[in-house]
């Protein structure tokens, strides 16, 4: 493996976590085996060697008190009526066994207990004993070393010592293989969001991360991770849209406004002049419009515009927008018809809704056609304060509907009358910022726009 290779697989979470695990692994195993060994060989022999001290106690006692003759009667007896097998060896001042059935013992004093062999042949044949032993120096200076046979408990114990030695071994391994697929699979999981996000900045906005079907954390995480590709796909594609419509939209009057002012260069009257200039403005005008409308809708999605969220009573504002655009609808021979719930009360922007309202108001009048009717309506209901306002004009397909409130873009049956198309737009950005809704719908004949505000 290369040296960046070697850097990279240090560097890797999922082998730090795969050490991890095993480690964990291991350390729990021995643990449990560690209690294990407590329970099955280390508490016996606590009691075994707790048993033989108590029986050393006694038997001392009956020396002190009957003398060796009584000491020597109590080690037979007990030789022969004893729970488990017994071992003692009594043993002179001077060295010499008197009474023993242990084949041997240690030739300094014992302190505390230990573990001595003792095996015993019979008739040809070996038995195999284990001896916990304890030794009390008596008064004459005499040993009396007594014990009892452990031999299960010592089974046990090398049980123990071998088998766990074997099984943290097989542990380990196992622990290294589940690790190392562990990590495997996280790795491929991770290098497939890897290798799509490079695509992705390498300017193929198609590429999603594929899933498994599993339904697992990565692939709520990839499925997470897709729906944001498939947002940023779209917002990059509406502002390749947009970008195409203000080169398109800003065409035409700075088109006409250069010829205007390449015109008045060169006019000779002064009644031609006016109007060119006249002509001039105007373009330079709606240039305006169009750019304020940008900025403010840009200010508002992005946050920087600072909403002056407080109490409106939405009956006195709807009442105040119908009585502004009142003269421009009988100047197209129209009536507004409202119908509003008095009492209508929510937070938020006054200036930003009514420039909501305003615009809803203005498109209705503009496209409801000579004659016809606008009906402004709001109510409250259980998602908040419903604001609907619909003409009887040609309508917008349901197809074109999606695409309204993107900057610019007409509705092909209406792209020859006067306007931006960043009202809508910008209504949408004011609602957004106000955590509401906006539906487009038919009124049969016409467009019903509704706004929903003040919602919990």
């Amino acid at each position: 493996m290369s040296a960046r290779g070697l850097g990279r697989l240090r560097r890797s979470l999922t082998l730090r976590l795969g050490v991890i695990y095993v480690a964990l692994f291991l350390t729990s195993t021995a643990l449990m085996f560690a209690a294990a060994y407590w329970m099955a060989v280390y508490r016996p022999l606590q009691r075994e060697a707790q048993a033989v001290r108590r029986e050393m106690g006694s038997l001392a006692a009956i020396d002190r008190a009957g003398g060796r003759d009584a000491l020597i009667r109590a080690l037979v007896e007990r030789q022969s009526t004893g729970p488990k097998k017994p071992f003692h060896a009594l043993i002179a001042p001077d060295g010499e066994p008197i009474l023993a059935n242990l084949p041997s013992w240690p030739h300094d004093p014992i302190s505390g207990w230990t573990l001595l062999e003792a095996d015993i042949y019979q008739a040809g044949q070996e038995h195999d004993y284990e001896a916990l032993v304890v030794e009390n120096r008596l008064d004459d200076g005499a040993r009396l070393v007594v014990g009892r046979d452990v031999e299960s408990i010592d089974d046990r114990d090398e049980l123990f010592t071998i088998g766990s030695a074997w099984l943290i071994l097989v542990a380990a391994c196992l622990a290294i293989a589940g690790s190392l697929a562990m990590s495997g699979a996280v790795g491929q999981r991770i290098d497939a969001v890897t290798r799509t996000a490079r695509r992705v900045m390498s300017g193929s906005l198609t590429e999603r991360i594929p899933l498994r079907g599993t339904g697992d954390d990565f692939d709520e995480l990839a499925a997470a991770l897709n729906m944001m590709l498939g947002r940023i796909e779209e917002s990059v594609e509406s502002v390749r849209r947009v970008s195409d419509n203000v080169a398109h939209e800003l065409r035409t009057p700075l088109a006409r406004l250069h010829a205007d002012l390449d015109e008045l260069r060169g006019a000779g009257s002064a009644a031609e002049r006016e109007r060119l200039t006249d002509q001039a403005l105007a373009e330079a005008e709606r240039l305006q419009s169009i750019f304020d409308a940008l900025l403010r809708i840009a200010r508002i999605e992005s946050g920087r515009h600072l909403a002056g969220m407080k109490s409106i009573d939405l009956t006195l504002l709807l009442a105040d927008a119908i009585e502004f655009h009142m003269p421009e609808a009988e100047a197209r021979g129209q009536r507004i018809e409202s119908e509003v719930e008095p009492g209508l009360v929510i937070e938020g922007d006054r200036n930003l809704i009514f420039q909501a309202v305003s615009n809803l108001l203005d498109n209705a009048i503009k496209y409801g056609g000579e004659g016809g009717v606008v009906r402004v309506s709001a109510l409250r209901d259980r998602k908040g304060v419903r604001i609907a306002i619909a003409d009887r004009g040609p309508g917008i397909a349901p197809e074109h509907r999606a695409r309204v409130t993107e900057r610019f873009f007409r509705v092909p049956e209406t792209a020859e009358a006067p306007g931006t198309g960043l009202g809508l737009a910008l209504v949408n950005a004011i609602v957004a910022l106000h955590h509401g809704q906006l539906e487009i719908g038919d009124a049969a004949p016409g467009t019903v726009v509704t706004l929903v505000l003040g919602g919990a």
